[in-house]
């Protein structure tokens, strides 16, 4: 039964990455695009780039190890995937064109995250249905999704950012304490436990997410801000889909059985 449980999820995720990729090309994509015509223009007059060797303001340093391993939980869009890559004609890695490469991040991050919901679901005892499964994909958006973005919202290539590992790490903390809070929320009764999830949701705030020294760009901020909200919309699109599919297949294949 748990290893149709986690077929399932596997073939939900790829259906949700597959419309995940869908949206963005619709309208992420175009903006991700614009933004890069910005680059390697010479900064506004006045404005001083920020020296090589200074250090971010974060307490987080000094933990590479655990910050490359985040890097590989943390969800991959086509601007994240941008970064740090040379621009070569006909592809963003391994000779894939842009959209290949979007698609096939999609896929392995759709099937991924399914397969995570599908195991918190066996382990809490909550099966995803047809009836809920919009619900699991909301908390699942929230907690992996909107509540990192108070303080790390989606980025545009050429926008300033704090170091890499530091970002990670703070993402990786604030998705698993968002979780744990919105289990208390949403599944526990009691009063305490409910104190205990606000204060687990609004833990990593208090402490502040890493944040760049120098905050120049020639990317203009509205185009950032039209980015932000784009990019928060197609994963909440991603997730509700994930959860409505993963809810169906359960229904209608697992519980035949």
């Amino acid at each position: 039964m748990i290893v149709k449980t986690l077929l399932a999820a596997v073939v939900a995720g790829l259906i949700a990455g597959v419309f995940m990729t869908g949206a963005q090309e619709l309208r992420v994509t175009p903006l991700i695009l614009h933004a890069e015509e910005f680059e390697g223009e010479a900064p506004a007059a006045g404005e001083q780039p920020a020296a090589a060797d200074h250090q971010q303001h974060s307490s987080l340093n000094g933990a590479p190890t655990l910050g490359e391993m985040l890097a590989a939980l943390s969800p991959v869009t086509s601007a994240y995937a941008h970064e740090g890559e040379e621009h070569e004609e006909g592809g963003i890695m391994f000779g894939m064109s842009r959209f290949s490469g979007t698609l096939a991040a999609n896929l392995v991050t759709g099937a991924g995250f399914s397969l995570l919901l599908a195991g918190i679901s066996l382990v809490i005892g909550y099966p995803i249905t047809l009836a809920n499964g919009a619900l699991w994909g909301a908390f699942g958006w929230l907690a992996v999704h909107l509540l990192p973005a108070v303080g790390l919202p989606p980025e545009l290539p050429g926008f300033p950012a704090a170091e890499l590992g530091d970002r990670q790490l703070w993402w990786g903390a604030t998705v698993l304490l968002s979780a744990a809070g919105l289990y208390l929320l949403a599944l526990r009764g009691e009063i305490v436990a409910k104190l205990a999830g606000l204060v687990l949701v609004a833990a990593p705030h208090f402490y502040g997410a890493p944040q760049p020294l120098d905050i120049s760009s020639n990317v203009p901020a509205v185009l950032g801000a039209e980015f932000a909200v784009a990019a928060l919309a197609t994963t909440l699109a991603f997730w509700i889909v994930l959860g409505i599919v993963s809810g169906f297949i359960n229904d209608r294949f697992l519980k035949a059985n």
